[in-house]
């Protein structure tokens, strides 16, 4: 069981943007985000979107910096992922993203 982040690689609003994802649960998902003061307004179905400033403090707090694929790989494998098929309205990536 484990908090994983991924490379800010996703341009949005002057900024790159990470996802932060929980291979167990979104409680747990939640709760890491909640203390490491990520909004739940960033949250997104199956993950929140962080911003690159964000990142060393996320591992400093215990998340697993992965690469993207293997940040979907585990997300897949804990069956928390929400395929783009069932996201309601079929939003863009930027426009999930916080402003």
């Amino acid at each position: 069981m484990a908090i994983l982040v991924d490379d800010p690689i996703w341009p949005a609003h002057g900024r790159l943007w990470a996802h932060l994802v929980s291979d167990a649960s979104v409680a747990e998902l939640h709760a890491f985000a909640a203390l490491h003061d990520i909004p739940r307004r960033a949250f997104d179905l199956d993950h929140y979107d962080v911003p690159a400033d964000a990142l060393d403090r996320l591992v400093a707090g215990g998340a697993e910096h992965v690469g993207g694929k293997e940040l979907t790989r585990r997300l897949i494998a804990s069956g928390l992922r929400v395929p783009a098929r069932d996201r309601v309205g079929g939003h863009d990536h930027d426009t999930r993203i916080p402003r």
